[in-house]
């Protein structure tokens, strides 16, 4: 599992090596040449035609990601006419008893990547829009989630914030660390927010909430969510909320839950998920009209 960023750069470009016709030919670019090429230049594609891609393009090759602790993958995808990143994940690990970094003890401990599919479908039933499309798929003779790699990326909050700091201390040129529009960043973050306590995540950090250049917020790396506590883990994280998205969540019942993510989810992780998002209408609804906004712009 990624427990840190997934960003990327681009930066490969092929000159022409001459241009008389007796001069030999330039070697074509290599593949990661032509990856990232293909990639500046991939078109807007719908929900449904990033899952088919992220199902059926072919895996060019890949390569482990450093930052993180259970292997993780970064893979170079391609159906002939795209070539893109995908994220894969195969960890499904499960302990009677886990003790975290910071010496917390947690008991029926899991990390899979079945929950990186679940949280990409219950963000789209509720109209949340703020995870990668994940799909689920066969990485050698493992199953895995293959994860949209975010184009673009900016920063992660983690970098976002250590900016932030550096430039109060007045020490050399300011970096851009403040989002344009702070009422639409305040927007994303609270649905971050809203999303994490809906779906029981016990290990959002920084590190895993990525900006891309337009200033998205992008929550990734769910795998250690859907926890069966009935209780808030953060009530106070629960602050404001899009009005469509508490519309949705308020007619999400445990039929359609069971139909969309009953492959990845236990009975007992629905049901604590439906406790948890009566909770967090109670808690919307109690702080009155202010926790609710109509968003725009993203």
């Amino acid at each position: 599992m990624m427990r840190s960023s997934l960003s990327t750069a681009f930066g490969a470009v092929v000159f022409s090596a001459g241009l008389l016709a007796q001069q030999p030919a330039v070697p074509p670019p290599s593949p990661a040449t032509q990856a990232a090429e293909v990639e500046k230049k991939a078109p807007a594609l719908s929900d449904a035609e990033i899952e088919q891609f992220l199902l059926k393009a072919k895996v060019v090759k890949t390569k482990g990601i450093k930052k993180g602790v259970t292997g993780s993958l970064q893979a170079t995808l391609s159906d002939g006419k795209l070539t893109h990143y995908a994220h894969i994940q195969t960890i499904d690990e499960r302990k009677q008893q886990f003790v975290g970094d910071k010496g917390g003890v947690e008991f029926d401990f899991r990390d899979s990547w079945t929950f990186n599919i679940a949280g990409y479908k219950i963000d789209r039933l509720l109209g949340m829009n703020v995870v990668p499309v994940s799909v689920e798929r066969n990485h050698g003779y493992s199953a895995a989630a293959f994860t949209w790699w975010l184009d673009d990326v900016k920063m992660e909050e983690e970098e976002r914030l250590a900016r932030k700091k550096e430039n109060e201390k007045g020490k050399g040129p300011p970096k851009e660390a403040e989002p344009p529009d702070v009422e639409k960043w305040n927007q994303q973050m609270q649905m971050v927010r809203v999303f994490d306590q809906l779906i029981g995540n016990v290990d959002r950090n920084l590190g895993n909430l990525i900006i891309t250049n337009d200033w998205r917020l992008w929550p990734i790396d769910h795998t250690r969510a859907f926890r069966t506590n009935k209780q808030l883990k953060v009530e106070a994280n629960v602050t404001r909320c899009d009005r469509a998205v508490l519309e949705r969540m308020k007619a999400l019942d445990k039929a359609t839950l069971t139909r969309e993510t009953g492959k990845y989810l236990s009975t007992f992780q629905i049901d604590a998920l439906l406790a948890r998002r009566d909770a967090i209408v109670k808690r919307l609804e109690g702080l009155g009209p202010s926790a609710l906004y109509d968003r725009s712009g993203w």
